[in-house]
């Protein structure tokens, strides 16, 4: 949450316009690194073979690998795009422009991005929902319960 409000408090600070995103279903972008096995679910076990064990391909909400998977997903494919992790906080990810720069900062499953250039803001929304399925919340007004002035 610090690295949020300090770069809501700067694009503020910089007369910059704040945009939001959400990812539909973010968690389920992600890729497991390891191997992870469950249980049969309830109503899908196997009556021959009830003490099977099913081997996940894919995550799952409600793993603790899930939200690390997501993160690891977006980043990659931010980094691909020509963004650079911040070394201060792995959620922030800031890639230098022929106009200046682009801020992205990833909360959960929303992304809140600023720029002094509006037109950089369309293009990359336009990148983002290439890869993944999102929902413009468009100009970010309220977040949290703050109010952006």
């Amino acid at each position: 949450m610090t690295i949020v409000r300090a770069i809501i408090a700067m694009a503020i600070t910089k007369g910059w316009s704040l945009h939001q995103m959400d990812v539909k279903n973010a968690f389920l972008h992600g890729d497991l690194q390891e191997e992870v096995y469950m249980e049969q679910p309830p109503g899908y076990v196997d009556q021959t073979r009830p003490n099977l064990v099913c081997r996940l391909k894919k995550v799952l909400y409600g793993l603790k690998q899930t939200p690390r998977a997501w993160s690891d997903k977006i980043g990659q494919y931010l980094v691909k795009s020509g963004f650079q992790t911040s070394n201060a906080d792995f959620s922030l990810y800031v890639k230098k422009t022929d106009h200046g720069i682009v801020v992205i900062v990833i909360y959960v499953d929303d992304l809140i991005i600023t720029r002094d250039n509006d037109a950089d803001i369309f293009d990359l929304k336009k990148l983002l929902k290439q890869k993944f399925e999102m929902k413009d919340l468009g100009e970010l007004r309220y977040f949290l319960g703050i109010e952006v002035i």
